[in-house]
């Protein structure tokens, strides 16, 4: 009995095909997103629109940890509202442009990250998350008290949108978001070369096996703590734009539920998948909007109940589900 084995050229073919149809697929996926964004404040109230933005791009940056470096943070919230109040300072004090305030709070989140990131790698698991909640409790309490800075209870009231004297954007929240969307479609694109760059696979190898990835001769805890402060900075621009759309900074941005909150948008749009994020926060965000609309006040049970529910039905997420199924199919 004789076998026919397949020639090289017949083994290769299909995966020579499968590189173009994922890059269609990819080209196609972004196409789809952008049309989304774009069209997002025609059909929802523009500043649930722009909390959509902010709360993804935040997502996105807690992934670059959760997902790809396997480190749980329930601290982001210090690098969130600490951006938002610098960002409110420096426009409500300088009277800049809210692109430049955004990217000072940006600045202010990196370089918090710092000590924070060199002393929360030291530990890992539960002990990184309680570590990192630890400090960005000191700074809630911090700005609670320094009220002449900071305003207190009050929070910082009244931060201006200046964008370069065009009053449109500076007093309709309609074309602000437009004004925004080009700084979180840039903080996307980070985030995406970060994850695929040569670093991003180190974050990875160091997620699947850190003693693995020390063998091999990368400094695990310097790769790390930058990614902790890539983390930050990203986080810090969703912050500060969160701030600037809304007119104010307030403890509750730095408050441990912040950070609860941005866990829950991420695992419940699937850790590891950056699309997950986006997901996620527009669900939730929407969520939350109907219900408060509705006069319903258990708004935190019905996230928790849905946050259980993904949990147990959708072990990756619903992106990360998605993603899987469509995989499976196509093989």
């Amino acid at each position: 009995m004789t076998t026919i084995s397949p020639t090289a050229e017949e083994v290769t073919t299909p995966v020579r095909a499968a590189g173009p149809r994922r890059a269609r697929l990819r080209w196609a996926m972004l196409a789809v997103g952008l049309a989304v964004a774009l069209s997002l404040p025609w059909f929802v109230y523009p500043p649930l629109a722009l909390d959509i933005l902010a709360w993804g791009l935040f997502a996105v940056a807690l992934d670059i940890l959760l997902g790809y470096t396997g480190l749980l943070s329930f601290g982001h919230a210090a690098f969130w509202g600490g951006s938002a109040y610098v960002t409110g300072l420096v426009a409500l004090h300088t009277g800049l442009p809210f692109p430049l305030a955004v990217l000072a709070g940006a600045l202010f989140a990196m370089l918090l990250a710092v000590p924070i990131g060199f002393l929360s790698v030291r530990s890992s698991g539960i002990y990184f998350a309680m570590v990192t909640l630890a400090f960005a409790q000191m700074l809630y309490f911090l700005a609670n008290q320094w009220r002449d800075v900071t305003g207190g209870e009050n929070g910082l009231q009244g931060i201006p949108r200046h964008f370069f004297g065009i009053e449109a954007i500076e007093t309709e929240p309609f074309y602000f978001y437009y004004a925004a969307l080009p700084i979180v479609i840039l903080g996307l694109w980070a985030a995406w070369r970060i994850v695929h760059s040569p670093f991003g696979k180190v974050l990875v190898a160091i997620r699947d096996n850190p003693a693995r990835a020390r063998a091999l001769g990368y400094d695990v805890r310097r790769y790390t703590v930058i990614a902790f402060v890539q983390s930050a900075g990203l986080a810090g621009v969703a912050g500060g734009l969160f701030a600037v759309g809304h007119g104010f900074a307030s403890l509750q941005e730095l408050n441990w539920t912040t950070s609860g909150k941005v866990v829950l948008i991420t695992v419940l749009g699937g850790m590891g998948t950056l699309w997950g994020g986006t997901i996620g926060a527009a669900l939730l965000v929407m969520l939350e909007d109907t219900l408060a609309t509705s006069g319903f006040e258990g708004i935190g049970l019905v996230t928790g109940t849905v946050f259980v529910v993904v949990v147990l039905a959708f072990r990756k997420g619903i992106w990360g589900t998605v993603r899987d199924l469509v995989a499976r199919r196509r093989r």
